[in-house]
Formats: C-alpha cells, sequence, structure tokens
C-alpha cells in the first residue's frame, strides 16, 4: 500500500440540499467572512449535459443523475482537491442554456454547492467537510416559490407543476444525500408559525456528526441562563449519536449580538465586519438579515478555521477518480500506479 501523503492543499467544503434550500445564501456569507479573495466558489449543476430545452423533450429532470455529467465533475473535483485548476462548465439559469465554460483556479478555500455534489463515493473523499442543507418542505416550497417567480421569471403555477415533477427524483437521488454529510442544517419555523409568515424569525438546528472532529462549542452555553437562545445538546440522528446546537429564531437582537462577539473571539485569523455581510437573504428581491442564519454562518466558518487552518497539514485523497477510468482501458490499477502518479506535496497548487 502506497504511504498517505500529507501537505498543504485547498480545503474543500461541500454544500448540499434541494433546489431553493438555501444553499447559495449560506455560500455567500461563508464567502464574505472567509475573505472573497480566500475563496473559489463553485457550482455543480453546471454540470448538465442537456438543456432545458433538451430536458424537456426528453423528460428527465435535472435532479437525475443521467442528466449530469457526474464523472467529469469527480475529475474537476479531484484537480480541486490537489490544488489544480479546471475549465468548468457553466448553465446559465435566466436562458436554461449551457454557455462558454470558465476557468478556476482554487484558492486556500473552495466552496462546492449544489443539487448532487455528494452522489458518489469518489467526489465526497475530496471534501473536507461536507454540509447538508434540510429545511422542511413546506418552507423550501416557499422559497422556492419566491426565488423562482422573483429571479427567473415563472409563474407561481409553473414552479408548482416543476416541484412535481420533480418529486420522485428529489427524494431518490437528493435527500438520501443527507446520510452522506458531515453537518445536517435544519431551518424550521417555530412552532405554531407557518412556512409563509415565518420570513428571518426561523429555529435553526445543527446536527454534528461524528464523522468529523468537531471544534469545542461548549464555552457558547456555559454559565448562560436557558433564555440565552441556544444550546448544545447530545442527541441520536437516524439512530447514530450527534451533537445538536440549537439556535431559537425568536433570539433578541442583545442576545445574537453577545453570541456573536463570542464567536469572533474564538475566529483564527479572520477580522470581524460588518453585520450587512453576512446573515443576510433575498425575500422577493429585498435583502433582510437573520440572526439564526449570521450564527449559523459565523459557526460553520469558525469549523472550517479550527479544523482546516491554512498551515493545517492535510491528507490527500488517493487520484482514483482519473485512475479507476485509466485501469479500465487496461492500464495497471490505481494501487500499483499511485506512487508515480501523485504529485509530490510540495508542487501542489501555490494556494496564496
Amino acid at each position: 500500500m502506497s504511504p498517505k501523503m500529507t501537505g498543504r492543499r485547498p480545503v474543500l467544503l461541500g454544500i448540499m440540499g434541494d433546489s431553493a434550500a438555501g444553499k447559495t445564501t449560506l455560500t455567500q456569507g461563508l464567502t464574505n467572512l472567509l475573505g472573497a479573495h480566500r475563496v473559489t466558489h463553485m457550482c455543480t449543476d453546471d454540470y448538465h449535459k442537456y438543456d432545458r430545452a433538451q430536458r424537456a423533450a426528453l423528460n428527465i429532470t435535472a435532479l437525475d443523475p443521467d442528466c449530469n455529467y457526474l464523472d467529469i465533475l469527480e475529475l474537476q473535483l479531484e484537480r480541486l482537491h490537489y490544488g489544480q485548476p479546471i475549465l468548468k462548465p457553466v448553465y446559465e439559469h435566466a436562458t436554461g442554456t449551457l454557455i462558454r465554460p470558465e476557468y478556476i483556479k482554487p484558492r486556500e478555500f473552495v466552496i462546492v454547492e449544489g443539487l448532487l455534489g455528494f452522489h458518489s463515493g469518489v467526489m465526497r473523499q475530496f471534501y473536507d467537510v461536507k454540509v447538508y442543507l434540510e429545511p422542511p418542505e413546506d418552507l423550501r416550497r416557499v422559497w422556492k416559490i419566491r426565488r423562482d417567480t422573483a429571479k427567473r421569471g415563472y409563474t407561481v403555477d409553473q414552479v408548482l407543476a416543476e416541484l412535481e415533477k420533480r418529486e420522485a427524483d428529489s427524494r431518490e437521488f437528493i435527500r438520501t444525500q443527507r446520510e452522506r454529510a458531515d453537518i445536517v442544517v435544519q431551518f424550521y419555523p417555530p412552532y405554531g408559525v407557518s412556512a409563509e409568515g415565518a420570513n428571518g424569525h426561523l429555529n435553526v438546528r445543527l446536527i454534528l456528526r461524528p464523522t468529523i472532529p468537531h471544534p469545542d462549542m461548549s464555552y457558547l452555553s456555559e454559565k448562560q441562563s436557558q433564555d440565552t437562545g441556544i444550546r448544545l445538546l447530545l442527541g441520536r440522528d437516524t439512530g447514530r449519536p450527534v451533537d445538536i446546537l440549537e439556535i431559537d429564531g425568536s433570539v433578541t437582537p442583545e442576545q445574537a449580538a453577545y453570541l456573536e462577539e463570542t464567536i469572533w473571539r474564538h475566529l483564527p485569523g479572520v477580522d470581524p465586519i460588518g453585520a450587512d455581510q453576512f446573515g443576510v437573504y433575498q425575500d422577493r428581491g429585498v435583502k433582510r438579515q437573520s440572526d439564526p442564519l449570521a450564527l449559523t454562518q459565523l459557526l460553520l466558518t469558525y469549523h472550517l478555521l479550527r479544523e482546516c487552518g491554512e498551515n493545517t497539514q492535510r491528507l490527500f485523497a488517493p487520484p482514483v477518480a482519473a485512475l479507476s477510468r485509466v485501469s479500465k482501458a487496461g492500464v495497471p490499477s490505481a494501487s500499483t500506479v499511485t506512487g508515480a502518479l501523485a504529485p509530490a506535496p510540495e508542487t501542489i497548487g501555490q494556494l496564496r
């Protein structure tokens, strides 16, 4: 067996979830917190085989793995993991067409968001942290109607018809990826509040699985009364023990400010930014602020910086995405050539 390689390489964060689950909103705040000059962002939804008209003619949805070049996505995630540039396809949502590809060089942090980024084991091995967004379906439905009618020119009836058409694929291919996440983020309305009436006052629950190390967050609840709006609990998720961090949507501005200041003091290597740079979401074209969203973005940033700091020596995943295809063509298997093909750590990715 070849020795495991360690060295400096980009930190890959995957954020997956169904359409309109909040992936782009979460990503934007994380980018602002980490610093845009340190972050490369890419979307896995650009790897469609067919444009919108072709999908309609073929009666296939964009959620179906067969509708996407997932083998190319595997190869390009591998390159990003190894600090190498990619030529990424681009799907234009406004027109439903594939346009000129984009040349991307990985910076210190790479945030990958989309629908199918955890679909295969090859993809999953290249992430350092995997996050799945899981709002209740009635809330996601409200978000999708608001987004697609405001930004993409659809009518409410068209959005509802698309949701109905996609439901089977969503259930089979998207929601099953939840099991592969290290962190599950659930925004949900307080008890007795409808999805339409919740606005930004949503509770949030972070399910922290023991699949990766998590930073100590006990300081958030130490020596505080129960009405601070944040709780760190032990629980179970799908039968497995997990840590659960809950933040109430009713947290007061004073409580939120105190918690944000406390987290900022624990963030290594970043300076505080204005409150208008994170915790921000779009509601029918209007920018609004959510304290639970801001705290979630801060905590995820804290996680990345504490566990995946820029000077950390990180393991490199085996370069199986390319080598598995080579071996299929009759060339010696990956286990016999990994050492010859894998680049030396000191040559991988000049990240700064």
